[in-house]
């Protein structure tokens, strides 16, 4: 049930994302999708939910209606094709790459500055070594994208120019 709650709210809320940002527009959706989901958030996520509950409660097994999951199959392509995989996402996922690596390098290198879970640095992990790597991979994971971005300025001297456009320092 959580797989198909998560791919519908991920498509429908990118989507209009997108359109709210001028990536797409409504008139780009599917007809597919229209014609069985509608043009606005609150009827596709109505028309996918009641896929998911008349399948389950038809079969006794968590399923979506075959015309519900045809419309989410050409939704999540129209996503990838016009969202996901454009030129300019692939360009801010690099950069976002970019800083994380560069982050997770810093902290491998200093891991007196990351703090264990009871908020203290970590005194045995040795500078460089894999437990250090793991131990800056995670830190970095836990960061926001805005704390991490001003991690990358403060302690990188990162150009605030190179950082990824779209979240704020």
């Amino acid at each position: 049930m959580v797989s198909w709650a998560d791919r519908v709210a991920y498509v429908c809320h990118d989507w209009e994302d997108a359109v709210l940002t001028g990536i797409v527009s409504p008139r780009q959706l599917p007809p597919l999708v229209r014609d069985v989901c509608g043009e606005r958030r609150s009827a596709q996520l109505s028309a996918f939910i009641h896929g998911v509950v008349a399948a389950t409660l038809r079969t006794g097994q968590v399923g979506m209606e075959e015309d519900a999951a045809e419309a989410l199959s050409a939704f999540r392509a129209c996503n990838y094709e016009r969202i996901y995989l454009r030129e300019a996402s692939v360009r801010q996922g690099e950069a976002v790459i970019h800083v994380l690596r560069a982050l997770v390098e810093h902290f491998a290198d200093r891991p007196h500055l990351m703090a264990d879970t009871s908020g203290h640095p970590s005194p045995d992990v040795l500078a460089g070594s894999q437990q250090a790597l793991l131990a800056a991979v995670t830190y970095v994971a836990g960061m926001t994208d805005r704390f991490a971005f001003r991690q990358a300025v403060a302690l990188l001297g990162w150009d605030p120019e190179k950082l990824p456009v779209g979240v704020g320092s």
